[in-house]
């Protein structure tokens, strides 16, 4: 009888080995997802107010026919804990922090770290069938190290009929310190003051405006590699935003304040690039963390007019700060 139980612990034990396989790897998996979520979160947060930035700076919409372009120049400052996050080995599935039990990460906006994660990784070779357990250590992930984020776009606005106003942004890929991105979007505004003539004090406007931006950002970072298995090197942030906002504001002459209040809505698509046999699960369980967040915003600006040109200045405040300087001409 015994010799009949041994027999059947040897023909289940491949079978138990794969099982080890399956859950080890997703663990391991698991755990990176952990990793680049913590990591990049802050700064999907944060590129909702730059790309939110700018759009309209004034209630008052162009003349049928009239154009504007402006070249605008953008400053996301970054607050002390959107730079870091909090791990626990408690925390994580499969691997752990090399001679510690808990740390402090950087995020994207953060700085750099000495610490190491550790752990052997057991999976099935697909070419072979073979089960491999490879051990891995890598260093977490650095950040940008900036107290503030600079980028920079032009914007053309056209006037329509029905006081409605058309404006289309474009920043072509650039790359600062690793991170490449670029931007493109479209936006309306509508006058509500012209259904209101004899309601407001002269030269009060108040309009509703609304945006579509399409964000890509590209950040390397050191790879992480699980020989035969998986190399990580950088991240991919596709985004599509929204934002919706009432504006008013009031001209004295050559100067004009403007102040408004909007909510964006935000969604964000994170693939990992790389190589390996298990990046595509990876990018798939990704798809797990992706999904959409709504956040409010409020602007105070200013405009300065000269002849056919305007310099406008805007502080945008919400979870983050952000600054943008804009200088219009009018054809």
């Amino acid at each position: 009888m015994k010799k009949l139980s041994y027999l059947f612990l040897l023909f289940l034990l491949p079978s138990a080995l794969v099982a080890q396989t399956e859950d080890n790897s997703q663990l391991f998996i698991n755990d990176m997802l952990v990793l680049a979520q913590n990591f990049a979160q802050p700064a999907a947060d944060g590129a909702s107010y730059q790309a939110g930035a700018g759009w309209f700076s004034s209630a008052a919409a162009l003349e049928k026919w009239d154009f504007r372009v402006s070249v605008h120049g953008n400053a996301l400052f970054v607050p002390n804990d959107k730079k870091s996050f909090n791990l626990s080995n408690s925390d994580l599935e499969l691997l752990e922090m090399e001679g510690i039990t808990s740390a402090t990460f950087p995020t994207a906006f953060g700085g750099s770290t000495s610490e190491y994660f550790v752990g052997d990784v057991t999976f099935e070779n697909p070419l072979t069938g073979g089960v491999l357990t490879e051990a891995v250590r890598f260093k977490g992930i650095d950040g940008i190290n900036r107290d503030y984020v600079p980028h920079a776009f032009l914007q053309a606005s056209v006037g329509v009929s029905a006081g409605t106003e058309i404006t289309v942004r474009a920043m072509p890929e650039v790359t600062i310190d690793g991170v490449s991105a670029s931007t493109y979007g479209i936006g309306a505004k509508h006058s509500l003051s012209q259904y209101f003539r004899n309601t407001y004090a002269e030269g009060f406007q108040l309009a509703v405006g609304a945006s579509y931006s399409k964000l890509n950002v590209d950040y390397e970072f050191d790879p992480i590699s699980v020989q035969n298995f998986l190399t990580m090197n950088h991240i991919v942030v596709d985004a599509n935003l929204f934002l919706a906002e009432v504006i008013g504001s009031k001209r004295w002459n050559n100067l004009e304040v403007f102040a408004a209040a909007g909510v964006m809505n935000s969604n964000f698509d994170y693939e990992m690039g790389g190589d390996g046999i298990a990046l595509p699960r990876v990018n798939q369980e990704l798809g797990g963390i992706e999904g959409g967040q709504t956040q409010f915003k409020g602007d105070l600006g200013l405009n300065l007019y000269f002849s056919r040109f305007r310099l406008s200045a805007m502080m945008t405040a919400g979870e983050f700060f952000n600054a943008n300087l804009g200088l219009s001409v009018g054809i």
